[in-house]
């Protein structure tokens, strides 16, 4: 059998997705439980990170602790990945020392070609064009207050970025609509909107995204690398924030989500922020065992 990745939610069938959703409910409830889930002793999980991170690493981290494995973190400058040892070098290496890899990195070709030449799984914590992990954690989150996302609309309100496109991925993977509210030069790639075309629409008013909604999604307007465009980005962005005012145009019910850390005050409000019903707590707990169900899964497909 092929050595299957997690570089985006293509890498697995919508029936897999749904299991795997599934899953980290069950996980949950066992973590919650203090059931033990010990299931992968000794097992070692590489962390490459070239993007700096909170939830992202405490969540692996966590995770393969929990599992009764062990996690590697690796900085920039624990590494020669990126800094003169060409990417095929480094994943030859790394793998054959552990059991299972993610990466947080720029360029999303990096991680393609470290897929290509590692001999265990690898996992894609977030690069410039997706961060699938998160919308596992998404869709967990939507299912455990809502049920099933199929047939639901989903607006995306904001920068058109590495999070808004995997949210195209998934509008296909779990069948859901998704309407992206944008300004012009902010929309996520062409191809990606393009190859989903047939539920996945960009406008440019918040409200015309919300009417009908049952989730908003956002994230901040500047992300990592874009510090010095921060000005210009918050000026074009300014009419694009979730609020009351914009959850008030979608459907009774709707959920709000970001995958943090939030900007009170810009992307989304500091009233929703603060709400004690919202559920971005939740969404952001949803790392860890969204993940866990990801890792058990690449790690037994590996060893069938």
């Amino acid at each position: 059998m092929a050595l299957r990745h997690f570089l985006t939610l293509n890498d697995l069938s919508p029936d897999e997705l749904e299991a795997l959703i599934q899953r980290a409910i069950e996980l949950k409830a066992e973590h919650r439980a203090r059931k033990s889930s010990v299931q992968f002793p000794n097992y070692v999980l590489g962390m490459i990170f070239e993007k700096a991170s909170t939830r992202t690493r405490i969540s692996f981290e966590a995770g393969m602790a929990q599992f009764g494995g062990h996690a590697i973190f690796l900085s920039p400058r624990d590494t020669q990945l990126g800094r003169g040892e060409p990417t095929e070098d480094s994943a030859r290496v790394i793998s054959s020392m552990c059991d299972i890899v993610m990466i947080r990195t720029f360029e999303h070709s990096i991680i393609e070609k470290f897929a290509e030449y590692s001999s265990v799984p690898v996992i894609n914590a977030l690069t410039d064009d997706y961060h699938p992990c998160q919308l596992l954690a998404d869709i967990q989150t939507f299912v455990e207050h809502r049920g099933s996302i199929k047939g639901k609309q989903v607006a995306w309100v904001g920068d058109g970025n590495n999070m808004c496109q995997s949210y195209i991925n998934a509008a296909v993977q779990f069948d859901f609509t998704l309407k992206i509210a944008c300004p012009e030069d902010f929309e996520p790639r062409a191809d990606l909107v393009a190859d989903a075309s047939d539920r996945v629409e960009i406008v440019r008013d918040p409200i015309e995204a919300a009417k009908g909604s049952d989730l908003l999604v956002t994230d901040v307007w500047a992300s990592m690398g874009q510090e010095e465009e921060k000005a210009e980005r918050r000026r074009k962005l300014a009419g694009y924030q979730i609020n009351s005012a914009l959850m008030a145009h979608a459907n009774p019910g709707a959920l709000y989500m970001h995958c943090l850390p939030a900007k009170r005050g810009e992307e989304i409000s500091a009233e929703l922020m603060d709400n004690p019903d919202t559920v971005i707590w939740d969404e952001a707990e949803n790392r860890l065992h969204a993940q866990k169900a990801l890792m058990e899964f690449l790690l037994k497909e590996a060893e069938a």
